[in-house]
């Protein structure tokens, strides 16, 4: 039973063949596509909206140069709120959910924005390394503390996606499995369950969205402090 609540998290396969390909490419065909006409319909000016809305508060503290990242970093948000909107649907595999996957997204723009800010500002960049005003004492102590603390930022930024989202889902299928269980024994107690059940799903709608922001949100930061 302990087991089994971890086999959604297993990456499914079919005839030995890993689907997490699939998984990853059919959330685009979801996507409405732009139109040739005048007026648009609704689900696409909400989309327009919504990208408009979200590329002016990510990008408005940012110098000009950042905004070459606009489309790279809309694109990622939109991509991850649609996968961990869909991993919420029964019978569904969230790629989320897998560190490794979110740790594919998180290393290289990490790296991209530490390289931007060597290569452009080395001496801004390095700074960072060392508060102005520390210590002769300290130098060293915290030169090992900034580097480590860099180092682990994409790694904070994997494992605080997968783990909000593991957890949500796991919350899920407990109470799930709770009201399933006391639904003969305590009809009232599982009625309860249920609607406790249905509160948590709409939290984790929230959590769905507000993860794939906050994932974003951090890589711009990461942005800022180098261009």
């Amino acid at each position: 039973m302990a087991l089994s609540f971890f086999d959604q998290f297993m990456s499914p396969a079919h005839l030995g063949i890993p689907l997490i390909a699939l998984a990853l490419t059919l959330p685009w065909t979801l996507f409405p596509k732009p139109s040739s006409r005048w007026l648009n319909n609704r689900l696409l000016t909400l989309q327009n909206w919504f990208i408009n809305s979200f590329t002016q508060q990510i990008f408005l503290p940012i110098n000009p140069e950042g905004h070459k990242w606009a489309t790279l970093l809309t694109s990622l948000m939109i991509f991850l709120i649609t996968l961990n909107m869909l991993g919420l649907l029964p019978y569904t595999f969230t790629p989320t959910t897998q560190l490794s996957l979110n740790m594919a997204f998180a290393v290289p723009l990490w790296l991209a924005t530490v390289l931007i800010g060597l290569r452009y500002q080395p001496n801004h960049a390095l700074a960072h390394l060392l508060p102005e005003g520390t210590p002769t004492l300290l130098i060293p102590i915290l030169i090992i503390i900034e580097t480590i603390s860099l180092f682990i930022r994409p790694l904070a930024l994997g494992v605080r996606l997968t783990a909000n989202l593991t957890a949500g889902h796991l919350l899920i299928q407990l109470i799930a499995t709770a009201a399933f269980v006391l639904l003969p024994l305590m009809p009232a107690v599982a009625i309860m369950t249920s609607i406790l059940l249905l509160l948590l799903t709409l939290l984790e709608v929230a959590v769905a969205m507000i993860q794939a922001y906050v994932f974003v949100l951090l890589v711009s930061l990461y942005l800022q402090e180098n261009v």
